[in-house]
């Protein structure tokens, strides 16, 4: 696929690609029903996917005397007989943010400012936003507008409230809550909520749906590049994958990186971080012997009998 930001210094270019990354997955319909109907109705399938309808993603307003755009992830019409049942979008969030009920209230007011904008209303129609946030630790912040707003004391009472009412944090969902959702999201939930809970993950041998999409999420989520990066190997596979084949995949990318970093130093005495994680690596997969390790990472027999203890004493 063309990659539009390969010009890009590589600062801007992460940033566009995982902009663009954690819209993907949410954008097919299947999946963004399924959100909805995971969250909001803990499952029970109220939403179609043939139900959603496309809305652009971009509002724009006047601030300082220029026009300013903002931009939702996802946006999608639910309707029903040709009519707006509800606007609803969704915020990926991997990080806590003080001053989201102000940036929720930006984008729901532009979905209401539309409406009043179209000469032909005649009826108005609800907006939703959910913030999904995918941080290990819990929200920290106000998730109402006075909370995250300075305001005089004699001036409280004449403030509007605004509720940030739909925030989901994605890691603390129980595991029987993730079987909530049917499509690709729940192995990203899944994911999530296994290293929350044990700091480890244990896939899912499930077949995924979008994997190119689900994969670009995963490693924007994590900030794993190796999770991309497996595509191109997974896409010769002839059978269906799953979270088993990712996983297998991108543990041999960071071996494989681990060996590169070994030889290329050529140490024989001694290690660093990256030699470590990648003996580590080999010896939880049990398939090598620790001779084979050590000619692999560039390491001696004695320095990887060393990290085996170290490892074991840890455990």
């Amino acid at each position: 696929m063309y990659n539009c930001f390969k010009d890009f210094p590589k600062e801007v270019r992460r940033l566009a690609e995982k902009d663009v990354s954690e819209k993907i997955l949410a954008d097919y319909n299947d999946v963004f029903a399924d959100i909805m109907n995971g969250f909001l109705f803990h499952g029970e399938q109220v939403v179609s996917p043939d139900d959603l309808v496309n809305a652009k993603d971009k509002s724009q307003y006047k601030a300082d005397g220029k026009l300013h755009e903002q931009e939702r992830d996802v946006t999608k019409f639910l309707k029903k007989d040709n009519l707006t049942v509800v606007m609803a979008g969704f915020e990926h969030q991997t990080k806590a943010e003080k001053f989201m009920p102000l940036r929720q209230i930006g984008y729901d007011g532009a979905g209401y400012r539309a409406q009043l904008l179209d000469k032909h209303m005649d009826r108005a129609y609800p907006v939703i936003t959910l913030v999904l946030y995918f941080g290990l630790k819990p929200w920290p912040y106000s998730q109402n507008l006075k909370g995250v707003l300075d305001i005089p004391e004699d001036y409280y009472p004449f403030v509007s409230d605004y509720e940030m009412k739909n925030l989901f944090q994605v890691a603390f969902l129980k595991p029987e809550q993730v079987k909530w959702f049917k499509s690709d999201f729940r192995y990203v939930a899944d994911y999530f909520v296994q290293k929350r809970l044990t700091d480890d993950y244990k896939p899912s041998a499930e077949t995924i749906d979008h994997v190119d999409a689900t994969l670009k999420l995963m490693s924007v989520l994590t900030d794993d590049e190796r999770f991309e990066a497996v595509i191109a190997d997974l896409s010769k596979k002839k059978e269906g994958v799953n979270m088993c084949d990712v996983l297998d995949r991108v543990e041999n990318r960071g071996i494989e990186k681990g060996i590169e970093k070994g030889i290329e130093k050529g140490i024989e005495k001694g290690y660093d971080k990256a030699q470590r994680e990648a003996v580590v690596r080999m010896l939880r997969s049990g398939k090598l012997s620790k001779e084979d390790i050590a000619e692999y990472s560039g390491l001696t027999v004695d320095a990887v009998e060393r990290i085996e203890q170290q490892e074991m004493s840890l455990t």
